[in-house]
């Protein structure tokens, strides 16, 4: 069969070879209707990419092991095509990778999310698909310009998928349908929390290493890098969440702080609790803590005035939605649950868009990606500088992390400095209310 691109098969080039990025490229090679082949990786680290050659390289049948971002299988190992002269590293290893591809092919984006628009754009410069990873943007400028971007690749009708996978789950797809018929009545509450131990915590850089890649390497401890770990680990339930309202919010308020970190010098709080307000005052509570030996709870909730849904039980796959008479949740309340087994949307969100490839039909998820992560954004620096925070501030803040992205190297000064104690700078709210943080000089 011959794709729009005008192949007989997709190549991919894997860029970013973490455990997503290593999953992501798996079930790329799992889609059905058009062979599909992985002919080069890009990263940083050689171990990184080491991983991931030998995991895809083995390949199951069918994918079975693992958390379900990260299972590989269901293909022939023979579709990994990557011999020593295709795997490139270095942090121009991501144009060597792209230009393995013809345009049509197709890009996975999987590094830390900081450089998410310096190879999207390139990926769109070459004529190449995408997918890529959330988030997509960490603050007001990345994500003007991957909206920005978005645009581009919609004039050449590029297809582009943002890993929000929950978007593409039957079951959620299920209720969100029941939903907007008013099976629970209005909307009045939405609730998600995330309580589990302790993530993105990190210790001092080792002696020998260059802060550049200490940083990409524990970049869930750096706001530039990742956006912090509120803004990585809320992204599907602030999303989901937002989809079965059918809108955005438009202000955000909310508190914070940091617990028991012992040696740890990166720059998250442990706990977020954000207040999120839509146009017309239905309210999102979002709960996210790391702390150790407390209680845990990994799920979303939706409440209206004739009864209320489950949007995710635990974690993201399987759903496991369901609608109850009244608020309680309770078995003898139950209204409707969607079936089991559900089908894997880490496999769906893959097959849409190489469906979409095969079509040649507009396919394009880049700018609701961008508008879900400056969702997670506004809540973030509302925490941060201990204020209310609306859409249209947080969408147009000046300040830039981590400006110049496109020409970093291991040797470059490092976009945040650690102070005199090794510590790298916190947020104040109160005190600074203005900026997230301040650099240390």
């Amino acid at each position: 069969m011959v794709h729009a691109g005008g192949g007989e098969e997709i190549r991919l080039a894997l860029v970013g070879c973490g455990g997503r990025g290593t999953g992501a490229a798996g079930n790329a090679m799992s889609v059905k209707g058009i062979p599909v082949r992985l002919v080069a990786m890009a990263d940083v680290f050689p171990d990184r990419l080491r991983s991931s050659h030998a995991t895809l390289s083995r390949g199951r049948d069918p994918a079975s092991e693992g958390s379900p971002d990260r299972r590989v299988g269901g293909f022939d190992p023979a579709q990994v095509d990557v011999p020593p002269e295709r795997q490139f590293l270095g942090f121009d290893a991501y144009r060597k990778a792209m230009d393995c591809l013809r345009p049509g092919d197709v890009a996975i984006l999987t590094t830390p999310c900081a450089f998410r628009a310096p190879h999207f754009e390139y990926a769109i410069e070459k004529g190449l698909h995408v997918f890529m990873e959330k988030p997509v943007s960490v603050d007001g400028p990345t994500t003007r310009r991957m909206l920005a971007l978005a645009g581009r690749a919609e004039e050449k009708n590029l297809k582009v998928g943002v890993g929000l996978m929950c978007r593409h789950c039957e079951a959620r797809r299920a209720l969100h349908g029941r939903i907007r018929e008013g099976q629970i009545g209005d909307l009045l509450t939405l609730r998600t929390c995330r309580l589990q131990g302790p993530v993105g915590w990190t210790g001092p850089k080792p002696a020998g290493m260059s802060e550049v890649l200490f940083q990409i390497r524990n970049y869930m401890g750096f706001f530039w890098a990742s956006g912090g770990l509120f803004h990585d680990y809320t992204s599907h339930l602030i999303d989901e969440c937002c989809w079965m309202k059918g809108s955005w919010p438009v202000g955000a308020t909310g508190s914070g702080g940091r617990l028991y970190r012992g040696n740890s010098v990166d720059q998250n709080f442990d706990h977020y609790n954000v207040e999120y307000t839509f146009a017309d005052g239905t309210k999102l509570f979002v709960a996210a803590r790391n702390v150790k030996g407390c209680d845990s709870e990994f799920a979303s909730y939706a409440h209206g005035t004739k009864g209320s849904a489950v949007i995710s039980t635990f974690a993201h796959h399987p759903g496991r939605c369901r609608i109850y008479k009244g608020q309680d949740l309770r078995k003898e309340d139950l209204a409707w649950e969607f079936p089991q087994p559900e089908p894997d949307p880490y496999q769906l969100e893959w097959q849409h868009l190489v469906d979409a490839i095969l079509s040649g039909k507009p396919y394009n998820e880049a700018r609701r990606g961008a508008e879900s992560s400056l969702a997670q954004i506004m809540g973030r620096r509302a925490v941060h500088l201990g204020r209310t925070v609306s859409w249209e501030e947080a969408l147009n803040d000046p300040r830039e992390f981590a400006p110049g992205l496109d020409a970093l190297t291991e040797d470059s000064p490092a976009p945040v400095k650690a102070g005199p104690d090794g510590r790298y700078p916190l947020p104040q709210p109160a005190i600074n209310r203005r900026r997230e943080y301040e650099d240390n000089a």
